[in-house]
């Protein structure tokens, strides 16, 4: 019981500490509402252009890629936590997983989804375009 007693402590204080910024900043804000303020914010850089810009097939297989080798790596934190209770067997399977994420990482590095030259590129990318059929 008392570790739900900590989660709901943890919990009740994220969701005082967010109502609390809210409701304070409606009295410490400025209230002058000026174009320049209800612009859309996009990284300090001033929206120009549509927001459905085709995007390179290169971004999203370098995104793809960082998505699942950081899934991956996030894998080795719970067996680090129960490693003297894993014993041999369990580095074992870590090592074997270990490879396997190498043999992938090798795989794609050979493929040229991680150059990030712009020679060659579209030739290299070119396996990865999807066709509309025409």
């Amino acid at each position: 019981m008392q570790s739900w007693l900590s989660i709901l402590l943890l919990f009740g204080l994220a969701v005082g500490f967010g109502a609390f910024t809210v409701f304070i900043s409606q009295f410490l804000g400025p209230r002058v509402v000026t174009p320049e303020k209800l612009a859309p914010y996009e990284c300090g850089v001033p929206p120009v252009g549509d927001a459905r810009e085709r995007q390179s097939v290169k971004f999203y297989l370098v995104a793809m890629v960082f998505l699942l080798f950081d899934i991956e790596v996030a894998f080795l934190y719970p067996w680090a936590m129960a490693l003297r209770d894993l014993g041999w067997t369990g580095l074992v399977q870590v090592v074997v997983f270990l490879l396997i994420l190498l043999a992938g990482f090798v795989y794609i590095w050979r493929k040229g989804v991680l150059d990030w030259g712009v020679k060659g590129s579209r030739d290299r990318l070119a396996h990865y375009r999807v066709t509309d059929g025409s």
